[in-house]
């Protein structure tokens, strides 16, 4: 089960490359071009959620949450988590653990672009996972 962990500091212009990062570990465990689209914007969405989280926690200076995304790959399924942690890795320092208000039409577009979704304890994070689906050779693409 490989996974690959990415920390970045709330900034927007960060979760593109967050994006380009889950895409590039879906793609290598085998998901379709459909597949990839749901997962770029449904990656997008969770972590613009977390960057609006923390830059509302720390306006200027530095940032005193960084966002933390880990993608697992399991062979036929894609488990992705976004949350916000602690400068050091650790927990949120206090005062700061609330994420911005969900916007529902944020949560409603990550639930309907993954198989499933479920918002976890840490910092207002959130889980999305995907399944593999077999590529057929009318949906192969070259």
């Amino acid at each position: 089960m490989p996974t690959v962990t990415l920390r970045f500091s709330p900034m927007a212009e960060h979760v593109r490359t967050a994006r380009l990062v889950a895409v590039s570990v879906a793609r290598r465990a085998g998901f379709g071009e459909d597949q990839l689209d749901e997962i770029r914007i449904a990656i997008g969405e969770a972590c613009a959620r977390a960057v609006a989280g923390g830059v509302l926690a720390a306006p200027s200076g530095p940032p005193v949450s960084l966002v933390d995304m880990e993608l697992c790959d399991d062979h036929d399924r894609l488990d992705v988590t976004v949350s916000r942690c602690g400068p050091d890795g650790g927990p949120v320092p206090d005062g700061t653990s609330a994420l911005a208000t969900a916007d529902p039409l944020s949560l409603a577009l990550m639930a309907g672009m993954a198989d499933s979704s479920e918002g976890t304890s840490s910092a207002g994070g959130v889980t999305l996972s995907w399944h593999l689906q077999p590529v057929t050779s009318e949906t192969r693409t070259f």
